[in-house]
Parts: structure tokens; sequence; C-alpha cells
């Protein structure tokens, strides 16, 4: 039972940490110090997508799973939770770069509005 909760748990974080990685900038617009925590989290995030990588931790709950007397998945979190709705059948590593880039840019463009803000409010002063 422990095991399982643990799982559990380590996939309820996976989820948030991927939710952070794709939408922390959102929050960044309203809080811009918590730039210092988002930008690692979207730096390894798009890390592991650009290199088809498994996250640490997928391995992490499928070892759990496996000693609650579950069964453990192959592949990444992404393939095995949300594959379906996020990915295509038949997803190729340039596929994967292109959603890499496409993450990456749509930061760069929240990123930018944030610095912008922030150098505005600085000339009114």
């Amino acid at each position: 039972m422990v095991w399982s909760i643990l799982a559990d748990m380590v996939l309820v974080l996976h989820g948030a940490f991927i939710a952070w990685v794709a939408l922390g900038a959102l929050a960044v617009q309203r809080w811009p110090r918590l730039a210092w925590v988002h930008l690692p989290a979207l730096a390894w995030g798009v890390w592991i997508e650009a290199t088809a990588d498994l996250c640490p931790l997928t391995p992490l709950e499928n070892l759990l799973r496996l000693r609650a007397g579950g069964q453990g998945y192959a592949g990444s979190f992404i393939d095995h939770h949300l594959g379906t709705l996020i990915y295509p059948q038949g997803l190729t590593p340039a596929a994967q770069w292109r959603i890499a880039l496409i993450l990456l840019a749509y930061n760069l463009v929240l990123y930018a509005l944030v610095l912008w803000r922030i150098r505005r409010g600085r000339r009114m002063r």
C-alpha cells in the first residue's frame, strides 16, 4: 500500500513538473522572481524532449509500482500517461525536436514580455 501511494505521489509530482515547464512562464509574467525557478526547469524539459531521454522520475515511478506489486511501463511518463493526448502515433525524433523548439520559442516570447515590462517600468520612474 505504501509503495503504491509513493508511486502515485511521484506521478502527481511528475505531472506538476511538466505543467510547470510548459506554463511556468505565465506565472513569471505575474511574479518575475519565479524565473529563477522556472528557467532551470524549462532547460531540463527542453533537454529531455530534444534528446528523447527519460526523466529520472519515470524509472522511480516504475520501481515503486513494481514494489507495490503492480506493473511498470515501458517508455516515458508522457508516452504512457499522456501520449495519445500530446503525441501522435509514430512520433519521430525530428518531431520531438520541433516540440522542444516550439516550447522554447513560446517561453522566449513570454520572457521577452517580462523583460519589456520591467524595462518599461524602470523608464517610467
